[in-house]
C-alpha cells in the first residue's frame, strides 16, 4: 500500500506536473487573445482609409517611404483632386515635374490616373474641363479611357 501512496505524491508534486498545468491554464488565453488581437487588425470595412489601429498606421507610413517618388506625388494628386478638384492636381504635378525633372518620365502615367480618378469623382464632361496641355494631352486621355 505504501507504493501507491508514494506513487500519487511524486505525480502530483514534480516540476513537470507543475509546468504541465501551468501550460495547460496559460495556453488557451494565450491564443484567444492572439486570436482576438489577428481579427482586430483585419481592415473589415473594406476601406483602406479605415484603420482602427495605430499599429497598422505605422506599417502604412514605412510602406509610402519604400515606395517610389512618383508613387507617393501620384497618390497625393489623387488626395488633392478629391479634396480640392482636378485643376489643382495638375498645377501641382507641373510644378513637381519642373522641381524634379526625374518625375517627368512618369507624368504621363500620374496625368492618366488623375484624368481616370476625375471621371470617378466629376463625371466624364466636367472632367474634360479641367483639361490642359500637362504631359501633352495624359490627363484627357485617361479621361476618355475611364469613360470608354
Amino acid at each position: 500500500m505504501k507504493h501507491s501512496t508514494t506513487r500519487q505524491t511524486r505525480r502530483g508534486r514534480g516540476p513537470a506536473r507543475r509546468i504541465g498545468r501551468s501550460l495547460a491554464f496559460v495556453l488557451p488565453v494565450v491564443l484567444v487573445l492572439s486570436g482576438t488581437l489577428a481579427v482586430t487588425r483585419v481592415n473589415w470595412s473594406g476601406d483602406p482609409s479605415d484603420s482602427v489601429l495605430a499599429a497598422s498606421e505605422a506599417s502604412s507610413a514605412k510602406a509610402s517611404s519604400a515606395r517610389a517618388p512618383h508613387e507617393v506625388l501620384r497618390d497625393r494628386l489623387l488626395t488633392e483632386l478629391q479634396e480640392e478638384d482636378p485643376g489643382v492636381a495638375l498645377t501641382h504635378l507641373q510644378q513637381a515635374v519642373n522641381e524634379r525633372p526625374s518625375l517627368a518620365d512618369h507624368c504621363a502615367t500620374i496625368a492618366r490616373a488623375l484624368g481616370r480618378a476625375a471621371v470617378k469623382v466629376y463625371g466624364p464632361t466636367r472632367a474634360q474641363s479641367y483639361a490642359r496641355p500637362v504631359c501633352d494631352t495624359a490627363f484627357a486621355s485617361g479621361v476618355l479611357a475611364a469613360h470608354s
